[in-house]
């Protein structure tokens, strides 16, 4: 496991206390876990996330992510409408830990309100606590 100083937090994302990112893209919020929580959870086997059109409130456990070590549930990290899921994990779910920004993003959604989230700089500083 690597320290949190040695972990990538984009600074165009805003993040969650729970290691969940979000990416505005338009009218709609790309969702997925953080490099801190891939790495947390060591080798991915399979994610289980619901299909377009389930709705969510903020903080709601959304899917699961199953890896060697444990299976840890997910949470939204706003309310809103699951629009697409990233049908890639299926067959793939190690590119969460490949790349967990990118190819590794796991929901887009249309938020029903406005996320409050924390800035790279605020989400590294819970971290290092």
């Amino acid at each position: 496991m690597n320290t949190p100083k040695s972990l990538n937090f984009p600074e165009d994302l805003g993040y969650t206390a729970r290691h969940v990112w979000a990416r505005k893209d338009g009218d709609t919020l790309v969702i997925g876990i953080t490099d801190f929580a891939q790495d947390q959870l060591g080798e991915i086997l399979f994610v289980d996330l619901p299909d377009a059109g389930a709705s969510f409130g903020a903080d709601d456990e959304f899917g699961t992510v199953e890896s060697l070590k444990t299976v840890s549930s997910l949470y939204m990290p706003v309310a809103g409408e699951v629009v697409e899921r990233n049908g890639a994990l299926e067959g793939k779910p190690t590119l969460v830990n490949l790349n967990c920004y990118a190819d590794g993003w796991m929901l887009r959604i249309r938020p029903t309100e406005t996320p409050a989230l924390m800035t790279a700089a605020d989400y590294r500083s819970q971290l290092e606590g």
